[in-house]
Parts: C-alpha cells; sequence; structure tokens
C-alpha cells in the first residue's frame, strides 16, 4: 500500500538535528543543527568523508542510534512530527515508509534464510497478506530489480548470488512496501563499475515509477553526479554547504567542498592526459575515437619513451600461459577461473589489472605471490619459478614480494600494535632485532606519513586511511621487488584515497619495485599505471599503454567497461548515460 504525499508537501523535513553519543563521562557532538528538506520523487545526496555524521544523522531518522545516543530536534515525514513517536508507530514506519538500503548486502541479510522467505516476511509484518499472496509479491519485486532469474533469485541463500544480485534483493525487500523516502547508505561502493551503473540506473528508474524519494549518502562523487538533484555537503558533523547538484560541481564555494571535488580521481585528470567532451562520448558510445578527438599533451610522447625503457629492464612478474582451475569440491564442478594468461611486468613498472569481480584478477594477484597454485604454465616471481613451488620456495618468495590488501582492518592482527605488525615481517626474516628493529619501524612510519607515537596503537584506534598506511609500511618492510596491490583504496574517502595513492606514486619512484595494481577503479589506474591488462572471465583481453586502454579502446568489452565510469559532472555524465545506453542498445544487451 502506497501512503498518498502531497507534492507540495516534503517528503522529509529535518530542522535543527543534533545527534550527541555519550563517551565516557561526556556527550561528544556527531551531527550538529541540522536542517535539510526532500521534496516528492527528489534525490538529495548527503556527502563528505567517514566520521562527517552522514549515517549517524540518517539512522536517527528511524531511530536506530545505540542507546547512548541522544537526539534533539525535528524530524517530520510527510508533514508528521516523528521524533517521539511510540516504537511499535516506529515499527511501522521503518519499511512501510521508510526503506533503508544498506553499504553491505551481505551482512544487512540475513544468512541463514533465502532472499525470498526474507521479502515474505516484511510483507506479512506490514500487510498480514496470505503466505501465496506474499510469494507472488516477492518474485514480482525481484523481476521489478531486474534480476535475471527472479524465481531462482526468491529461492537461493545470499551466498548463492553476486554483490551485485544481493544488492538488488535488498532494494526488492526495502521497495516491498511501496516506502515513500528510501535511505541508500553508499549502495554501490563495494561495486564494479558496470554493476553500479545498473545499479544506480535501477534506483533512477525505481524513483521514476514509485516517486519515491531518496536520500543517499555516499562519498562517491561521480554517484552523486549520476543520481542526485540536491546536495548537502557535511564536515565534522556539520552542513557547510547546500545546493543543486549543478550548482556544487560547478560553482562549489566553501573551501572544505572544493578540496573534496578536487580529490576525486577521473579519467583524463593525470597530468598532460586530457580528454575532450567528444572523446569522452565517443568511448562510451559506438562512435570510434580518433585523434581530432583527442588532446594529447607530449606527456604522452614522455610515456612512450618510459615505456620503452621499462622494456628493457628485468621482468619481475612474468605469466606465461598461465592457467589456474579450482578443483571439483563434492556437487561443485571444477572451474576455470584464470585460462591461458600472458603478461609481464618489468622492473620500476606498474601495471594495472582491471575489469569485473569474478574476472579472475584477484586470482592472478594471489597467484604471483605463491598462495594458490597454477595448474598449466609457467610463473615466475622474482626471479623464481613457482609453477611447481614447494613451502620452502614459497616462504623464499615472500622475502622478495609484498602484497597490500583491500581491507585493511582483517589484514592486520587486533591483538597487536601497529609498530609490531610492521615490524614482523623484518624478524621472521631475521633481518633485523632490538634496536636496528625499532630503528627502522621508525623509518618505515616516517615513509607513509604517520607520526612514530602511532607504533604503540592498535589498529582499532586508527583511521581507515591509517591502517591502509599500516599495511603499505609492512608490505615494503622488506623492500620487495614486487608489489601486489589487490583493491588498496576501494573502500576510502576519495579524500584518503587520493593521499593513499600519491604516498604509493611516491614509494614506488622512490624504491622502483614492480607493482601490479588490481583495481575496478579506471580513474585510480589512470593515476598509477604504465601500463593496464584488461581482464574478462578469466581471460586477458586487452593490454596496452594507459593512453592506448583508456583513450582507444580496441575490445567492445573495454569501451564497456569505460562507459560505465560515471563522471564527476552532472553534465557529462548525462551525456555518458544516454551514450552507454546506445551502446547497450547496439550490443543488445
Amino acid at each position: 500500500m502506497t501512503v498518498a504525499t502531497d507534492q507540495s508537501t516534503p517528503v522529509l523535513e529535518v530542522s535543527d538535528l543534533n545527534v550527541d553519543f555519550g563517551v565516557g563521562n561526556q556527550w561528544v557532538p556527531a551531527a550538529r543543527h541540522m536542517s535539510y528538506r526532500i521534496m516528492p520523487g527528489e534525490v538529495l545526496a548527503l556527502v563528505g568523508e567517514s566520521g562527517s555524521g552522514k549515517s549517524a544523522s540518517s539512522m536517527a531518522l528511524l531511530d536506530l542510534l545505540p542507546t547512548n545516543s541522544r537526539i534533539s530536534g525535528s524530524i517530520k515525514l510527510n508533514g508528521r512530527e516523528i521524533t517521539n513517536v511510540r516504537a511499535q508507530e516506529m515499527r511501522r514506519i521503518r519499511g512501510g515508509e521508510i526503506a533503508v538500503i544498506f553499504q553491505e548486502p551481505m551482512t544487512a541479510l540475513n544468512p541463514v534464510y533465502t532472499i525470498g522467505a526474507q521479502i515474505i516476511e516484511t510483507l506479512r509484518v506490514h500487510y498480514g497478506i496470505a503466505p501465496s499472496e506474499a510469494k507472488k509479491r516477492a518474485i514480482e519485486l525481484l523481476g521489478m530489480v531486474e534480476l535475471p532469474d527472479p524465481l531462482k533469485a526468491f529461492n537461493s541463500y545470499p551466498h548463492q548470488l553476486s554483490g551485485g544480485q544481493r544488492q538488488r534483493a535488498m532494494i526488492a525487500q526495502s521497495i516491498s512496501c511501496d516506502p515513500i523516502l528510501l535511505i541508500a547508505d553508499e549502495p554501490t561502493t563495494a561495486l564494479d563499475v558496470t554493476v553500479q551503473a545498473e545499479i544506480l540506473d535501477l534506483l533512477r528508474s525505481l524513483r521514476d515509477r514509485l516517486n519515491s524519494s531518496i536520500l543517499l549518502i555516499t562519498h562517491d562523487m561521480g554517484v552523486v553526479a549520476d543520481l542526485a538533484d540536491h546536495i548537502a555537503v557535511m564536515k565534522n558533523g556539520v552542513i557547510v554547504e547546500t545546493g543543486t547538484s549543478l550548482e556544487i560541481f560547478s560553482n562549489p564555494r566553501h573551501p572544505y567542498t572544493q578540496a573534496l571535488l578536487a580529490a576525486v580521481p577521473h579519467i583524463g585528470q593525470r597530468e598532460g592526459a586530457e580528454i575532450d567532451t567528444t572523446a569522452a562520448i565517443a568511448i562510451a558510445g559506438d562512435e570510434s575515437p580518433n585523434s581530432d578527438h583527442i588532446r594529447v599533451t607530449e606527456r604522452s610522447a614522455e610515456q612512450s619513451r618510459i615505456a620503452e625503457t621499462l622494456d628493457n629492464r628485468p621482468v619481475v612478474l612474468d605469466f606465461d600461459d598461465v592457467v589456474i582451475e579450482y578443483p571439483k569440491h563434492g556437487r561443485v564442478p571444477a572451474f576455470r577461473a584464470v585460462d591461458h594468461v600472458n603478461l609481464r611486468v618489468h622492473a620500476g613498472e606498474v601495471v594495472g589489472l582491471v575489469g569485473e569481480s569474478g574476472s579472475g584478477k584477484t586470482t592472478l594477484g594471489r597467484a604471483a605471490i605463491g598462495l594458490l597454485p597454477i595448474t598449466e604454465g609457467t610463473l615466475t616471481a622474482a626471479g623464481q619459478d613457482i609453477s611447481r613451488s614447494n613451502p620452502n620456495d614459497i616462504r623464499a618468495l615472500h622475502k622478495k614480494v609484498g602484497i597490500v590488501f583491500q581491507d585493511p582492518a582483517s589484514s592486520l592482527n587486533p591483538r597487536m600494535p601497529i609498530g609490531e605488525s610492521i615490524g614482523e615481517p623484518l624478524l621472521l626474516a631475521k633481518k633485523m632485532k632490538g634496536q636496528a628493529l625499532f630503528t627502522e619501524v621508525e623509518r618505515l612510519l616516517d615513509s607513509v606519513e604517520l607520526p612514530r607515537a602511532y607504533r604503540g596503537r592498535f589498529p582499532h584506534e586508527l583511521s581507515g586511511g591509517q591502517k591502509q598506511r599500516v599495511g603499505i609500511a609492512r608490505a615494503i618492510a622488506l623492500k620487495p621487488l614486487l608489489l601486489i596491490a589487490d583493491e588498496p583504496t576501494s573502500a576510502l574517502d576519495v579524500s584518503v584515497q587520493a593521499r593513499v595513492l600519491d604516498l604509493l606514486q611516491n614509494l614506488q619512484a622512490e624504491m622502483q619495485f614492480a607493482c601490479l595494481f588490481i583495481t575496478h577503479d579506471l580513474a585510480v589506474i589512470d593515476v598509477l599505471a604504465n601500463r593496464i591488462a584488461v581482464m574478462h572471465r578469466g581471460k586477458l583481453i586487452e593490454v596496452g599503454t594507459r593512453d592506448q586502454i583508456l583513450r582507444s579502446p580496441v575490445e567492445a568489452y573495454t569501451q564497456r567497461l569505460l562507459a560505465a565510469v560515471p563522471l564527476p559532472d552532472p553534465t557529462l555524465q548525462r551525456e555518458r548515460r544516454e551514450a552507454r545506453r546506445e551502446l547497450l542498445r547496439a550490443a543488445g544487451e
């Protein structure tokens, strides 16, 4: 049942909202004097870095904050004050009038119930309808969010779906009661660019069909440019600037907004590699870009000279016709994850490995450091053939390679101070101990721009960006010949991401290690890579210099990948979105 809305009345009106958390014996503010409104069918983006108060203030709307919190101010839903409603009434509002799409569907969905059972539960709690009717509606909803096989998804458990499919299933559950307001909390952060584009198209379609308003919480300015009508920028719990999407992107007034937009990586921003609008649309569509479209400065010629120099350097990582298969387990058949891949990384070179989830990127990275065996071919890393290696060979290899993981929190020992985590590789390799180790840990902290006083802190006492710096320091502790970076910036805010990328660039220039940088973010690769390799369904389909792949892609899949990257500019992104639709229509997808 859809709640009727007056088109002239704000769906949500927040006035002078304050959120505080009790820590120790004092109240710590999370949001201060927040005021904004969302009209029917409108998308308001709440943007800012982690810790700015975006999620805390939004969860306050549904009274979902922990018991050590307090809220003051006014929250009106369709003109009705909901700050002090009874618990029973708030339970009716949750899901019925306001629904939430969480960042990580794997943790938001119940792992022991099928997708269908969870949607049926929502429908029966709010509407009290019969199970058969609820099942019919659930399958209809799964079809509405464009899952390819709604009945199969209905009978699947969350772990049996891909990340994009889980996100669609959670959206289906969220819209099951036709809410007038959707709170989308970082709905696309962990998704590939192509899946992200599909989810954004889906949210846009649902808004138009259901006339629902959307409160979009994100730090991804490309997503904001693609979806938002209005923007509120938050810093330290305060809204510092508001305006239409076009106003904020074209003329940001507050210094923080300017800094936030300046930190956003986008394709073509690297010095000397500019693309005009026509070229961007040509890449997104079926028109072939040519020299009339692309303005490449002298930096491009310099890159060619650098590429020739790198080709003359020793090969540090060599995949020669490599095949990697996951063996059969019970009823699960064998799966070929990597199919006859040939790729070389030279000393001092950064090769970007891009592709969607499931394309085999991480499998290649794990194999490169001996964490996965290869089925066929030859794999040489840091001058050592590890094609048929034994544990002793792998231990020897780990003294010459390093890896930076996607999630620094789970890769660090929570019971070990970060100084010990950084020094552990040196200690295990018997390189140094005692005062020498103490001094080297301090030098490594300096190299990743962390205060030396942090050596005694535990991981939970650091921010996400600081934890990633610890991961980098640990990875370079043994001065590796090869560094594998597996999505090291995907979960970071744009400003933190920019600082981490700058740090990696400086360290690579100084230490000249070879780097295989695995990512689905093509804008990040544009900042770092000398060459780019594109993977699709286990195969390496295209390899070339950064300019060749990002400016003149040959393969249709690479063109679709580039077309899905959101641009941090509302006007250009609208053109890019239309061009992508034409490209998909021409491809019959």
